[in-house]
């Protein structure tokens, strides 16, 4: 099958990726997990991309250091170029069998180099250090180095948790700041919320007049959020909507490339492969967008280059169709089933008191059964719903989840009366969905692999400017699509779904 836009190897799957662009190519590390049992020491893997949509993998970057070595797990890091042109690669080591004074498996950082632009590196045991006074022992990963020319040093964020405090909000951003890469120093934290177990993944950027902190909540909601500043002094404002995605999309960290900025992450699978299925650590990488609004605030889509993989759109219904049902529930579904493969773009121009509106996956030919992307106007959100839920029992509300919609499947927007754009990008179980180009929400469609798209209105009137369907395209001649994707037994996946609004 033609897959692309999505990236997973053959065999394993992607865990939190490190980005790094250079002459315009962007060099996507990962960890590369396998999920073996039991566990074979986690390598760091790397891809390359120039167009965002085909991938193709260079192997293993940074191996497991072997069952007794402190980095038998290679864990998030990052990678930064020194004025000599060596490129330096921090990262965390974890062995689950060396254990810290806190009784947990001790976490360190890590140092390797490169001279051969990446190719190959040389590691540097020496300078490997682990949490400095006043954290815990088991909590020091995802070294994010940056250089800060106005204070002329480089500065490492790290993934920490105060050694006191109430146990779910000890999580902190720690500080070292270094003059060659090699010597680190302990510096005040760069942010202490108090507020979450912990936050992962954190990097900075500046962006205009804006500087932005980016890290993956590690509490309850387990999602990538963003806070916004005028300096790297803070302090940090926290947006109105401060979520890149929802809970599928989880430890994105960005590169940018001709002023634009690209978020790379991971839309988690499910245990089973199965809706109701518990997420599991890792999945599929997937790419967004971030555009910068004129107040700073960040809006997120899938890429230009991702849509332009599905070929002309044909409509579904004509356009100008109008669905009204004011006290109740009124839809229309395409008379044949969708390709595995497709981009569905809806806009809906919603009357005042419209309660809900929104596009219909894989349904029966009747629109009964199915997935349901939800527009929420009187709640600002947009929900993933399906129907029918798993039954636990004999009776119908013996149901997998007796609620109105997939439990973290849920996205806050702006949908006040007047016209909305839904798109949704699905390829196999893989679903994107986007609200007026600025609302994620990613997720898996695993129960039903088949069925007919369409739209619906409950309890309200909208008319529907257009609603259209586009097939994935066929790969153009000249850059086949197998030699530019594979590469030592890696392969593209296509059994991503997203939803955007």
């Amino acid at each position: 099958m033609d897959q692309r836009g999505f990236y997973q190897p053959d065999g394993a799957w992607v865990g939190d990726v490190i980005p790094w662009q250079e002459d315009g190519v962007f060099h996507l590390f990962y960890l590369h997990e396998t999920r073996r049992v039991p566990a074979d020491g986690m390598p760091w893997h790397r891809v390359v991309t120039d167009d965002l949509v085909t991938f193709r993998s260079t192997g293993e970057a940074l191996p497991s250091g072997g069952p007794t070595a402190a980095d038998f797990n290679v864990y998030t890091g990052s990678i930064v170029v020194d004025a000599e042109g060596t490129h330096h690669a921090f990262y965390t080591g974890q062995n689950p069998a060396v254990v810290g004074a806190d009784g947990r498996a001790l976490q360190l950082v890590m140092h390797a180099t490169s001279h051969d632009g990446m190719t190959s590196w040389q590691g540097h045991p020496a300078e490997t250090f682990g949490a400095t006074p006043g954290y815990e022992t088991g909590d020091w990963r995802d070294p994010f180095v940056f250089w800060d020319a106005e204070a002329g040093l480089w500065r490492m964020l790290v993934t920490a948790r105060h050694d006191h405090g109430p146990d779910r909000r000890r999580g902190v951003v720690a500080q070292c700041v270094s003059r060659d890469l090699s010597t680190w120093e302990p510096a005040e934290p760069f942010w202490d919320p108090r507020r979450y177990v912990a936050l992962e993944c954190p990097e900075v950027f500046q962006w205009g007049g804006w500087w932005y902190l980016v890290y993956s909540e590690f509490s309850d909601a387990f999602t990538t959020r963003y806070r916004m500043a005028r300096s790297l002094d803070g302090p940090w404002v926290v947006p109105e909507h401060d979520t890149l995605d929802g809970r599928a999309f989880y430890a994105a960290k960005s590169a940018e490339r001709d002023g634009r900025r690209l978020f790379f992450g991971w839309i988690a699978s499910r245990e089973g492969g199965a809706d109701d299925g518990a997420w599991q650590w890792a999945g599929t990488m997937s790419v967004l967008e971030a555009e910068q609004r004129a107040d700073g605030t960040l809006a997120f889509h899938p890429t230009q280059e991702l849509r332009d993989t599905f070929a002309d759109p044909a409509d579904v219904v004509p356009a100008e169709t109008v669905l009204s049902a004011p006290d109740g529930c009124t839809s229309v579904v395409s008379s044949e089933d969708a390709p595995s493969a497709f981009r569905l773009s809806a806009r809906f121009d919603l009357t005042e008191g419209t309660r809900e509106a929104g596009l219909l996956l894989r349904a029966s030919a009747d629109g009964d059964e199915g997935y349901v992307l939800r527009l929420e106007p009187h709640r600002h959100r947009l929900v993933l719903d399906r129907w029918p839920r798993q039954q636990t029992g004999t009776e119908q509300w013996h149901i997998s989840g007796d609620v109105p919609f997939v439990v973290e499947l849920e996205r806050p927007c702006r949908l006040d009366p007047g016209e909305h754009d839904l798109e949704v990008i699905v390829d196999g179980d893989l679903c994107v969905a986007t609200v007026d180009d600025a609302t994620v929400l990613s997720t898996r469609l695993y129960d039903r692999p088949a069925g007919r798209v369409g739209a619906f209105v409950g309890e309200g009137t909208a008319t529907l400017s257009h609603l259209t369907l586009a097939p994935r395209a066929t790969p153009q001649p000249g850059r086949p699509l197998d030699d530019a994707a594979t590469l030592d037994g890696d392969v593209l996946d296509g059994d991503l779904l997203a939803a955007t609004t």
